[in-house]
């Protein structure tokens, strides 16, 4: 009898930790030989439930499968709330919504004698067709830009929100009558567009951090935390109100925990390192390369998504074209303002400006776009029909560097269709920009989401 080599299984789960491991030997003579399965459970297996780490089973339960490998980097487990403003968001509103109990709000009807149901009914309508209104018409005209322009569109939400309260608290001490229902129905329309503007952005902003396809899970996981925060929150805030009995400080309470919420939100959202290059990150990845390659042909500046979210601004001027020359440190960057720019413009817009159609149709015969400098250094960009990801990158990228060649003596024709013209001959040398795309790539860019355009585009062909 002769033991015979043993195979052994190990077990993993998503995120590749070990789980078990099996060792299956066999013993004995060739015809009558045994099999022997022998099982290793890890240590988080092999201990009961009662000396299981505590952190390690609310990991389990209210983290998404896999984590943090199914997620991205920037994804914040509950501890560190701070930088999670999804979650941040449901607490500090639990202790102020507490607070606001403690604030008369006659302007409903609340200690109010001549007040009667029907009046209280008709401001609860009137709100709330005020805000429904409004829903529609903030969806329709900043649908669009809710994708690009997530993370402001997100701290936005907070300040719409905060500001309805304070319109709430405040509605008291306005004159009964016409005064305090626009007071209140400005408050409806506030929260209303806290609605479209929170939803849309943390639905953007959950699909950034789910990488397994997980954007169900990570929303039901993230629903759980939220729901465990506003209990606590609920607690705490009843914990503090009965500690509060004067109406100063009730507001004083309140005004804190508001620069509180917006600050820790503006910390959690400035956290969030984005993949997708819209119109600000495109500024500042672009002209750092631009001005590395400049300065030190061929030893480019290549920032990551991580050093892009550090010198971003959560509100910024729409449609700014800004020069950002540094090495990646905030500390040492440079902003130019050269002017603002549109991508996807309608054609009659395009021409209002009277560019010369023929040189620029030259320049741009072999491109999918066309662009143009006013003399208020606005460049106006159309885009073909067909036009690609990469291609209205690339427009963005050659309307930047044109504005920063283009020193604005002189606005003749002759000398911006030089300037536009000298800044695409130096993007396609060598093929520079592919090039230049290629080196986003490899840096975690994601170069192939459009976030150029904040309004519906239009399209040409020839």
């Amino acid at each position: 009898m002769h033991s015979q080599p043993k195979v052994e299984f190990r077990e993993t789960d998503e995120a590749g930790n070990l789980t078990a491991t099996f060792v299956y030997s066999e013993q004995g003579p060739s015809l009558k030989r045994v099999g022997r399965v022998d099982s290793i459970g890890s240590p988080k297996q092999t201990s009961s439930w009662s000396t299981k780490p505590l952190i390690s089973s609310l990991s389990d339960v209210f983290l998404p499968s896999g984590y943090p490998h199914s997620v991205s980097e920037d994804y914040i487990p509950p501890p560190l709330l701070p930088r999670r403003p999804t979650r941040y968001y449901t607490l500090n509103p639990q202790y102020k919504s507490s607070l606001l109990n403690h604030i008369p709000t006659p302007g409903v009807g609340v200690g109010n004698p001549n007040a009667s149901p029907t009046s209280a009914l008709l401001l609860h309508i009137l709100q709330d067709t005020s805000g429904r209104i409004a829903t529609i018409l903030f969806a329709h005209r900043v649908g669009t830009a809710l994708e690009p322009e997530c993370k402001t569109y997100r701290l936005a939400a907070d300040v719409f929100n905060d500001i309805a309260m304070i319109l709430d608290c405040l509605s008291p001490g306005v004159p009964a009558g016409a005064m305090r229902v626009s007071v209140l129905s400005t408050a409806g329309v506030l929260r209303a567009l806290c609605g479209v503007a929170g939803g849309s952005s943390k639905a953007s902003l959950s699909a950034h951090f789910a990488k397994w396809g997980n954007l169900a899970e990570l929303n039901a996981k993230d629903s759980s935390q939220e729901t465990v925060i506003s209990l606590f929150g609920m607690l705490v805030g009843s914990v503090v109100v009965s500690q509060i009995t004067g109406f100063a400080t009730t507001w004083l309470v309140l005004l804190i925990l508001l620069g509180l919420h917006l600050s820790m939100n503006y910390a959690a959202v400035r956290a969030v390192q984005m993949t997708s290059l819209n119109r600000q990150r495109a500024n500042i990845a672009f002209s750092t390369l631009l001005a590395s390659d400049y300065e030190k042909p061929g030893q480019w500046t290549i920032l990551t998504p991580a050093q892009v979210a550090r010198q971003e601004r959560i509100f910024h001027r729409d449609g700014a074209l800004q020069w950002n020359s540094n090495s990646g440190s905030t500390s040492t960057s440079t902003v130019i303002n050269l002017g603002s720019a549109r991508v996807g413009v309608a054609m009659a817009e395009f021409l209002e400006d009277r560019p010369p159609m023929d040189r620029l149709m030259t320049i741009f015969e072999d491109e999918a776009y066309m662009l143009y400098i006013s003399k208020k250094r606005h460049v106006s960009i159309v885009l073909r029909k067909g036009c690609s990801v990469p291609d209205q990158l690339k427009a963005w990228t050659h309307g930047l560097l044109a504005v920063r060649l283009w020193d604005g003596s002189s606005d003749s024709d002759s000398d911006v269709s030089g300037a536009i013209e000298e800044s695409l001959a130096f993007l396609n040398t060598e093929d520079r920009f592919v090039r230049y795309l290629s080196e986003l790539r490899g840096v975690g860019w994601n170069v192939e989401i459009a976030a150029l355009e904040t309004r519906g585009g239009r399209r040409f062909e020839i």
